[in-house]
């Protein structure tokens, strides 16, 4: 489904993504957004940012709160990473910039579609992660992960972790001590590589370790300057 307020964007972007063989649905405003999203259930979600009424922030946060985990792609004309902070906050999964190359829009949709998966049933609150008697948990650094139930938790503190979140501190904790370059990152977490001038994955690094960090507690994520980025305490 493709939510974008301006006509000739919508009509151009809807034309391209069909001829690329996707089934599209294409509305004008927020509202309209998140009557199809409901009575369609769409495999992918572009949304643009500024829509009257009901922006492409709110929809997402919508749809995030009644646990539709549904990938959204934003679309925005906003470039400071606090605008895309905001975006990844809501609970969208990757954005393109506006004006965008229609070629990087179909790479990022198909990342996104081959990282969707149906999602699993909440699972019942509990304070603490079980004992780890199945091998099933991760650990590094202080960090704790069940990749099954996609719940991780620093310490003894639950982490509220989006798709991509996720994703990339589970890669991480698999490789702690390990510097993992940008590429590398790229492929496994999206599986294209956005190039050096892509602030992507920067934007989604700042977010984790906001999520992570502690007052007083060693910062975990580290950047190696002109290669990547490690996990490690201290």
């Amino acid at each position: 489904m493709l939510a974008e307020d301006d006509r000739a964007i919508r009509n151009a972007l809807e034309r391209a993504l069909t001829l690329e063989g996707y089934r599209v649905t294409a509305v004008a405003d927020g509202v309209e957004a998140l009557a199809q999203a409901h009575r369609g259930r769409p495999d992918v979600l572009v949304l643009d940012v500024m829509m009257p009424g009901i922006d492409g922030l709110q929809v997402c946060r919508v749809l995030r709160a009644e646990g539709d985990r549904t990938p959204v792609l934003m679309l925005t004309a906003l470039v400071e990473t606090a605008d895309r902070i905001a975006g990844l906050d809501a609970g969208a999964d990757d954005y393109v910039v506006k004006p965008f190359d229609v070629e990087e829009v179909f790479a990022r949709l198909r990342a996104l579609l081959r990282r969707a998966a149906p999602a699993a049933p909440a699972p019942e609150p509990v304070a603490e992660p079980e004992p780890d008697t199945s091998g099933r948990f991760l650990e590094a650094a202080g960090v704790r992960m069940d990749p099954q139930a996609r719940r991780a938790w620093r310490g003894s503190r639950e982490l509220e972790l989006t798709r991509t979140e996720f994703e990339l501190l589970e890669l991480l904790v698999r490789h702690a001590g390990i510097v993992l370059d940008h590429s590398t990152i790229y492929d496994r977490i999206w599986g294209y590589d956005f190039g050096p001038g892509s602030k992507n994955l920067a934007v989604y690094v700042g977010y984790l370790r906001r999520k992570l960090d502690e007052p007083g507690a060693p910062q975990l994520i580290h950047t190696v300057r002109g290669v990547g980025y490690v996990l490690r305490e201290g």
